[in-house]
Parts: C-alpha cells; structure tokens; sequence
C-alpha cells in the first residue's frame, strides 16, 4: 500500500513521505501557565500544553439565509458589523488569541481570566442585542431577521503548536493549531444556543463562582441567572451546561463588570 509515482506526482510524494516520518517521531511537550505569544514552528514534534485555557465561540445566526437572499455589498456589511466589533471587543478586553472562522469568532483566554473572559462574553452578548440586531434588521426582509448570535463557552488544557509553511508570497500559510476540548466544545456549546442565550460547560461555570457573575442585581431579588440543562449527548465530554439569558443592566451593568474584572 501506498502512494507511487505512476498515481501521482514525485514532489507529492514526497510531502507525504516527510510528514509521515515526523508522524513516527516522538513528541515533546512544554508545559505552559498562559497562552505564548509565539508557539513553537521550527521543530515540528514539539508542542506547548497550556492548562484551562477558556474559549468563546461566536458565530452568526441564520448566515445562510441571508447569503441566499441578500446581495454581496449587503451581506458584507453585516459579516463587517458582527466580525470586526466582535473582534474589536475580544481585543479590549485582552484576549491573548484571537482568530476568525468564516462568519465567527472565538477567543481564548487564560485560566486566571476567568472573570475578564465572562464580561467580554456579556459584553459581545449585550452588543448582538441592544445594537447589532435593531440596526441589521431595519435592513433586512421578514424571512431574514432570524439573524443572531451563538455564543458558547468552555475551559480545557490544550495543546498548541503552528503549522503551515511559513513566508510564501505575500503572507504566511501558517497557523496555531490548538489540540484539545475548549474550542471544539465552546463551537458545539454555540451551536445549541438561540438567539439572546449563552451555553457554557459546567467546569466553566464552576470556575465563576462570585455572585456577581451568578446572581441578578439589585434591581430585583436576588435570583440565580443561569440555567442548569443535562446535555444526554456523547459529542460533549460533560454532562452539563448552563444557560444565560440576561445581558448587562442598564443601571447595574458597568459596576458589576468592573468588579468582575477586579476578581482576576
């Protein structure tokens, strides 16, 4: 078995026959508290472990209709308005990775970000609801303002390496890769939510534990925000997810995320 040159091309070959003997290699691992600024590229068996890393995943709601029905410099204009200030957001608030997935983003976060990477998620959140959905559809038809935001969120140990080729015209054809749970399950978590919702794993949650990130302000009784669900589904390697609905407080909503952020 196996590839030869009457199948098809010696130099594919030899692409092949080169990244099968690295598969034969042992690899090594670095262990890593934060995310690096620059994963290993040079050596290709070696790899960083970084502990907890939390992702947010976000990507946009009823994409496909609108891409069936709308014209390009249309759709450019929402993809614009989603992606970059989603991105702009995950920015300010100091994500250390950020990076886009067709019409999403997600972010990762360290393990000691773990109140900073709840109000960016409130933050983005907040944004779809009182800004984006109320300006896209006063342009869109009856059939397209199904349009909103999956968001889901996870915390995992992963490993992280780039890969590609590196300087070949006029950018790199490289990447991190990211080799564990959190983005996987935060894309899966994102993909249950509807619109106005946010799906986080349990061993996320268990890692918010102040009030302030469980509990509604005082603009009403203190009542839980979030929803427990059993997720029966063998494609999450947990059994439960928490649901939240609200989004930050007209009168309370600044106070409570700037104390959040002092807990980090």
């Amino acid at each position: 078995m196996g590839l030869t040159e009457k199948q098809i091309d010696n130099s594919i070959i030899d692409i092949v026959n080169e990244e099968k003997n690295i598969f034969n290699r042992s690899v090594s691992v670095q262990d890593v508290n934060h995310i690096p600024e620059n994963p290993p590229i040079e050596n290709p068996t070696n790899w960083m472990r970084v502990k907890d890393v939390i992702c947010i995943y976000t990507d946009l709601i009823g994409s496909t209709t609108l891409s069936a029905t709308r014209r390009t410099t249309t759709i450019a204009k929402v993809y614009r308005l989603f992606t970059q200030t989603i991105t702009n957001i995950f920015h300010k608030m100091e994500s250390p990775y950020i990076d886009i997935k067709g019409d999403g983003v997600f972010a990762l976060f360290n393990y000691d970000q773990v109140y900073r990477s709840f109000v960016s998620a409130v933050h983005v959140k907040t944004y779809i609801e009182e800004e984006f959905l109320p300006l896209v559809k006063t342009i869109l038809t009856e059939e397209e303002k199904g349009i909103g935001a999956h968001i889901g969120i996870d915390q995992k140990t992963v490993l992280v390496r780039k890969m590609g080729l590196k300087m070949v015209g006029r950018t790199d054809r490289q990447n991190e890769v990211w080799a564990g749970k959190p983005v996987n399950m935060a894309s899966k978590l994102a993909s249950l939510s509807k619109n106005g919702e946010l799906y986080v794993s349990d061993r996320y949650y268990n890692s918010i534990s102040s009030d302030y990130a469980r509990y509604c302000c005082t603009c009403s009784e203190k009542t839980s925000l979030w929803n427990e669900i059993a997720l029966n589904d063998s494609k999450f390697d947990f059994e439960k997810a928490y649901i939240l609905k609200s989004k930050w407080c007209s009168t309370h909503g600044k106070e409570y995320a700037d104390i959040l952020l002092g807990l980090d």
